[in-house]
Order: C-alpha cells, then structure tokens, then sequence
C-alpha cells in the first residue's frame, strides 16, 4: 500500500511539475510577443530578402518551442506569407528593393505556386523599386522566379537548370503482383487516370494526350514570361533548354542573356550596398561583405495590417480530402482537408455577422467522394448566406473541383490544374497474398447470397458484385457533374463532353468554363468584395492556428513524425511515395475522387 501511495504522489507531482512548466512557457510567450510587438520596424534603407529553398506549402504553422528561442521550425515560410510579405514591401518606405537568394533546392508543390510569386514579383516592381538576384544554382522554378529582376547574379562556378518541363507517373501493377495482390477497379471517366498505377503498366493513350496537353500549356506560360522579362526569344530559350544549360559553361549564360553578371557572394551584396548607397570598397567591412539592412518574410508578416472596413474571411483549404482524419494521406505533403471540420468551420463563418464575404483557398487533388459532398453541400448552404469566392492554388482538381464549382466565382492562376471530374472506386484482391503466398484458407457460412461481399483476403470481387459496384460508381458520376452543372449554369451533357476525368489548367479551363477569372488570391479577394458590395475592406486567415498550448504538447510527436517521414522520403526517393500508397490505402473511402496519385512535373 505505502508502494502505491508513492506512486500516486509521484504522478500527481509529475503533473504539477508540466502543469507549471507550461504556465512559465506561456507567461514567457506573452513577454516574447510584446517584445517583438514594441519592435515591429523596418530600419531605414532595408531590402527585403527572399530566400528560394526548399519545399513550399500554402500555410506553416510555427513550432511555439522554436519560436521562443528566436528560430524558424521551416526551410521556407508559407505561399501566404512570402505574398503577403511582397505586397508590404511595395508599399513600406524604409524597404527600397528585394534581394532574391536562389537556391538548387527550390521545388514548390507547383508551377501556380511559383507563378502566383513571380506575379507578385511584377506587381512590386511597378512601385519603381528594384529586384536583383543571386544564386550559387538556379533550380529552373528558381530562374524563373528570379528571370524578373533587374538583375540577375550567377557564382562565377554556379548552374543554371534550364530543360524543360516533364511529367511522369510510376505504375504499381508488377510490384503488387510480385506479392500476391491485384487490383479490381470500377471508373467512370475515359481520362480518369488516377487508378492506372495499380492496374496498368504504363499511361493509357487518353492520359498521354492530356498530360502532354497541360505540361505544354504550363511551358509555354513559362517561356513566354521568361521571354518578356529578359528579352530572350521563346525559340533562343527552347534551344537551350534542349541541350540542357546545367551542363554549360558559365560564361555562355552572360552571353545568351540568362544572366548578367558572374559574381561571388560577396560582390553580389556590395552591388546591393551601391544600390543603398552605403558601399565602401576601400574599407575592411567591404572585403569581407559587411551585411546591409535586411528584412525577411517574418519580419514584414510582423507589421501592422490594416484592419479597417468590413472583414473578408479567407479560408485555406489544402491537401487530401477526408472524412475523418487519418483515412490515409497520399497527397499534400501531409496535409488533409477534413471534411467533418471543415463543414463545421464553414458553418461558423456562414453565421458570423461580421464576415461579410469568404474567400476559399483551395489546393487538392481531390480524394473521398463521399467527403467532397459534404463539403459541396456546406459551401453551398453557405453561399446563401454570403458571397463565396474559390482561389484556386496549385490544383483544384476531382474532389477539389467538386468543392469549387458551387462558389459564385472561381479564380486560378493559369496554370492551375483544375477538371478532373470522374470518380473511381478500387479494392485490392488480397486473395493470392493470402491463399497462395502465406498459405492461409478460408471457410464461411452465410444467410444470404452477397453477405460476405467485401472479405478481400478470402476471394475477388465476382462479376455481380462488381457489376454493383460499377451502377454505384456510375450514380457517383451522374451527382459529381450534376453538382458542376448546377454550380457552371451548364446541362449535365455539356460537364460530361468535357467532364470523363480530364485534367486541364485553368488556362485551358477558362476556355470551356469551368473558371470564371485568371488570377491569384488577390483578385480572388477583390471579387468578394464587389460581390458583398464593400468599399473598404480587410481580410482575416482561417482556420484559426491552433493555440499554443495544443502545439506545445503536440509539437514533439509532431516532430519526431516530421523527422521521420523526412528521412523515409531521404532514403526511399521516388519509392517512397508508392509505398505510402500501398500502406494507406486500405484506411481510405473505396469511391474516389481524385486527380493521378503522384504527378512529377518539373
């Protein structure tokens, strides 16, 4: 008994003692931000830097730990920040230009991620400011971005990775085969391809076309923008994205324009110091590059926004689309649209009187059918109450199509993918891994003719089973471009002519309808408020981050997932991807809607 007694007073010591450290966090926290709230300042003859790294999501959420102790949790802030940050920059006097640090390892999620950057980019350049780059290596979404400056810098030894645009999907079929498990598939759709990594050894001939259709179309936006910025023509730049320039010698970039000067580090930063004026080549400081003002995505997020006028409410939406969390990631880098969340964060913004229009962020490949329907639903009851606008990010595509095409307006950047309107449902036959490999049998007894329909490791599918799934399927079907018909003001035969599945970016889509405006958030959020009728407006991010207690305790486990998923994907390289499939597949809703699983195009 006295064993027990010290045990139970252990724990509840144990408790008190985390009880009290997370109350010395939070006190600690509240210091940290009136701090860095009384210091919210640009000094006088700053640049801001942009550093072009890593991966790009739509939102980050900050690790509170990290952020006590002054650091970053990320490679790279969130799409939401960094334009955020470009559109401040134009405006605030003490910053007079931007300073691109480029790097090889950019790589955003995709080509409407970097457009909607460099259009930022553009924009900012009409306040006459100026924008130069430097980089070691250019990734070729790097030089992209970076191809509006005014002046571009390459290390005298660097790389430029300029080849074109390429897309690619891995096929599952053999692999899957090898263990004893076979894929039995019911779609609806002719360009439907999402399934074809687990049933096909290579792309069907429809999957070709619009492939080949929209990694044109994406070139061709790049080439022609490249073009205009550095006066280069579209067949000079597919020449040398023919013979492949990472490979060529550095002074050939100079002379083919790409760039315009070969420069160190050091050399890069006095040539900021002149534009600033404060460059000393005969002082110690100007030899070992003393730094100028800087200021980062961080410290212009920092500022005061301006919060007069009505609130527009923007909702960011990225990720697979669930039911519940936890059906099983696959795409997004993680992220999940969770549609029982969802559905009740959207409820709330329809009943608060003071968000007076909503703007939907969304970036998915679509996912749950079943999901997407009641997130359709949600969006459509609040659109009754107020103006509805979807900005769509890198793709809204299937199931995120499906969410979008109710909304009042519909805005993409031009090479978003979009359409994707099919669905599909798939169950693996287990039977073979089961029966024949591990040398398991099974018996049963049933009362009725189907009642052990769906026991995977016993049987296949039989041909009446799987003729009802299909009528199933194909109801699925008929609601999808019903729900786009009504949301498009089309009949359900003109969403099926360019519905069965096939992608396209909203370049493309813009032509056919199922978008209404090319553009980003910006012109999205402009749209919502002449639709609310508002002359002065702010706007609002949702949903709310959560609050730093919950990330507190989360933020260990959360990180050791995130080190490990890290190191997974390290190892693994193209195979991790197809692998997390194969493990997650049996947690998701059997009738999808979703784009192609895994879509490499860079």
């Amino acid at each position: 008994m006295k064993q027990f007694f010290k045990y139970v007073l252990a724990t509840m010591l144990g408790i008190f003692a985390f009880g009290l450290i997370l109350v010395i966090f939070g006190i600690i926290t509240l210091i940290t931000s009136a701090i860095t709230a009384s210091d919210n300042s640009i000094k006088d003859n700053s640049v801001f830097v942009l550093n072009l790294k890593g991966m790009i999501d739509e939102r980050i959420e900050e690790d509170p730990l990290t952020m006590l102790m002054g650091g970053s949790t990320t490679e790279q802030e969130g799409l939401d920040k960094i334009l955020f940050a470009i559109d401040k920059a134009k405006t605030e006097d003490n910053i007079k230009g931007i300073y691109i640090e480029a790097g090889a390892s950019f790589a955003p999620d995709s080509w409407a991620t970097s457009q909607a950057i460099r259009k930022a980019l553009v924009d900012f350049k009409k306040s006459g400011k100026w924008i130069v780059s430097y980089g070691d290596t250019y990734s070729q979404a790097a030089y992209y971005i970076a191809s509006v400056a005014d002046e571009i810098m390459l290390n005298p030894q660097g790389e430029i990775d300029w080849h074109g645009i390429g897309g690619y999907q891995m096929f599952l079929k053999d692999l899957l085969a090898k263990v004893g498990i076979k894929m039995q598939l019911a779609k609806v759709g002719t360009y439907k391809s999402a399934p074809e990594m687990f049933v096909a050894d290579r792309m069907s001939d429809a999957n070709r076309a619009q492939t080949e259709a929209y990694i044109n179309n994406i070139w061709r936006n790049v080439l022609n923008e490249v073009s205009a910025s550095r006066h280069i023509s579209v067949e000079k730049l597919n020449e040398y994205a023919d013979n492949y320039t990472m490979f060529d010698d550095q002074k050939t970039f100079v002379e083919r324009r790409l760039v315009d000067k070969l420069v160190y580090a050091d050399q890069a930063k006095e040539r900021i110091k002149k534009r600033l004026g404060t460059a000393d080549e005969e002082s110690l400081s100007a030899l070992f590059g003393e730094e100028f003002n800087q200021a980062s995505v961080s410290d212009l997020n920092a500022l005061e926004a301006d919060d007069s006028g009505d609130e527009i409410a923007i909702y960011y939406a990225y990720g697979d689309i669930v039911q519940t969390s936890g059906e099983g990631i696959v795409m997004g880098g993680g992220h999940e649209i969770v549609a029982q969340d969802v559905c009740k964060d959207i409820e709330k913004l329809a009943k608060d009187d003071d968000v007076k229009a909503v703007v939907l962020r969304i970036n998915s490949g679509g996912g749950s059918a079943y999901a997407s329907e009641q997130l359709w639903r949600s969006i459509e009851l609040l659109k009754k109450e107020k103006p509805v606008v979807v900005s769509m990010g890198g793709m809204a595509a299937s199931g995120g199509y499906y969410m979008s095409c109710n909304s009042n307006w519909i805005v993409a950047e031009p090479t978003t993918l979009t359409g994707s309107i099919g669905i599909f449902g798939m169950f693996p036959d287990l039977s073979e891994l089961f029966t024949q490999k591990l040398g398991i049998k099974f018996d049963e007894v049933k009362t009725n003719k189907n009642t052990t329909f769906g026991n995977l490791q016993a049987r296949p599918i039989n041909p009446e089973e799987m003729a009802m799934v299909e009528r199933y399927v194909q109801r699925g079907y008929q609601l999808f471009i019903k729900r786009v018909g009504e949301g498009r003001k089309m009949t359900t035969e003109q969403v099926d002519a360019i519905g069965q599945g096939h992608v396209y970016t909203a370049e493309d889509a813009l032509k056919i309808k199922l978008v209404d405006e090319l553009g980003g958030l910006k012109e999205a959020t402009k749209k919502a408020a002449k639709l609310a009728k508002l002359k002065k407006y702010h706007t609002v991010s949702y949903p709310e981050p959560t609050d730093w207690l919950t990330q507190l305790i989360n933020s260990q486990t959360n990180k050791n997932n995130t080190i490990l998923d890290s190191k997974m994907r390290e190892e693994l390289g193209d195979v991790y991807e197809p692998l997390k499939i194969i493990k997650t597949i049996r947690n998701q809703d059997r009738i999808q809607a979703r784009i192609p699983y895994i879509i490499k195009v860079n």
